[in-house]
């Protein structure tokens, strides 16, 4: 690609967040991509905020990672559906990421998630990028870039309508296919949480989900699901507190009945 010069010296101007695209002119396939994404950040932030009390996390969702420098700059990045990455700074230079910048942040997403909206073969795809006469012509596929480029410890690719997650596991520089544990998740050590299919309604629609859950199978809820169970939970405490109160006044009528006084008691 051509690459800014100062105008000041020769020098070559790496570029950052602020200058390369946030996006390549796409847009998300389907209206369950986005309540998906938001499921699993609000669902995990707690857990995120014990593991960096210091803040030092960030959750992208659709959002550029740029590993490569390439022209067009969007040729060079790739866009997963969700990511987290531990241990950097929730600003960049003061303010908030355009972009992820491989090359100015080089710390790598822990995991990285994919949601299938077509037939799982752009989330598969392992090949490489080609060079002709020093001039890229084909883009290199997802698969290839989060392994041999980007290097992403784990790798989903979560499909929807098959009900299904594949986990990969970056082990010797290569992706291995995980396996489920017993309760069907997929255990991320490094968060303490493991993930999987949930069959349930949210957003108003019924969906196998990808949801996480805790080291115990714990399903982690979301702010609202919490709100929810304490509210059910105060109600129960009322119901119960109703019923001794009525169970009290019934055993106090029997007692007046044979004569004794329970306030004397």
């Amino acid at each position: 690609m051509t690459l800014a010069k100062s105008p000041h010296c020769t020098t070559t101007v790496i570029p950052d967040h602020t200058q390369l695209p946030e996006s390549d002119g796409t847009f998300v396939k389907n209206f369950q991509e986005h309540p998906q994404s938001v499921l699993l950040t609000d669902s995990i932030r707690p857990v995120l905020q014990e593991l960096h009390p210091d803040g030092q996390y960030r959750i992208g969702q659709d959002s550029g990672i740029y590993w490569r420098l390439t022209e067009p700059p969007e040729r060079g990045a790739e866009a997963p559906d969700w990511f987290y990455v531990p241990n950097i700074p929730p600003l960049l230079d003061g303010e908030m990421r355009r972009s992820y910048v491989l090359w100015k942040e080089f710390v790598a997403p822990l995991i990285v998630l994919e949601f299938v909206s077509g037939d799982g073969l752009e989330e598969r795809d392992k090949t490489p990028p080609s060079l002709d006469n020093q001039e890229e012509k084909k883009k290199a596929g997802k698969f290839w870039v989060y392994e041999q480029a980007i290097r992403v410890p784990f790798y989903g690719i979560y499909e929807v309508q098959k009900a299904s997650v594949e986990m990969y596991h970056l082990v010797e520089g290569s992706y291995e296919l995980m396996r489920a544990n017993e309760r069907g998740h997929y255990p991320i050590p490094a968060m303490g949480v493991e993930l999987g299919i949930w069959q349930g309604k949210y957003d108003e629609v019924k969906l196998p989900w990808l949801r996480w859950w805790d080291n115990q199978g714990n399903l982690l809820l979301t702010g609202d699901e919490r709100s929810q169970l304490l509210t059910s939970q105060l109600e129960q405490e009322r119901q119960r507190a109703e019923q001794e109160r009525q169970r009290a006044e019934r055993l106090a009528e029997r007692l007046r009945q044979m004569g004794i006084n329970p306030d004397e008691m």
